[in-house]
């Protein structure tokens, strides 16, 4: 190729439309296929004694941190008095009527 073809080459290539990247491995699978892979998984695990289950300690512990972690979001928390503020004013002026 000489020096010519060149820049003819470049233009050939940079006219090819860019598309997004194949997926690959599970991304390229499925919603049903990941979900069944999963679930033979923890078929296996149950199996052979190494999957975990939550003490009614540990559930409890990881409620709180999820609790103290969500809690710290002032507006979200804000709008769950809202909404629990407006039920409950809904459910007064019912018991009212």
């Amino acid at each position: 190729m000489d020096t010519l073809e060149r820049p003819l080459e470049m233009e050939r290539l940079l006219e090819i439309p860019l598309t997004s990247p194949r997926k690959r491995g599970f991304a390229s699978l499925t919603t049903e296929r990941r979900r069944e892979i999963a679930r033979q998984g923890g078929q296996t695990a149950q199996a052979r004694g190494v999957a975990h289950r939550f003490t009614i300690e540990e559930a409890r512990e990881a409620g709180r941190k999820g609790g103290r972690s969500i809690s710290r979001d002032r507006l979200h928390m804000s709008a769950i008095g809202r909404k629990g503020g407006s039920q409950s004013g809904k459910r007064r002026q019912a018991d009212l009527d």
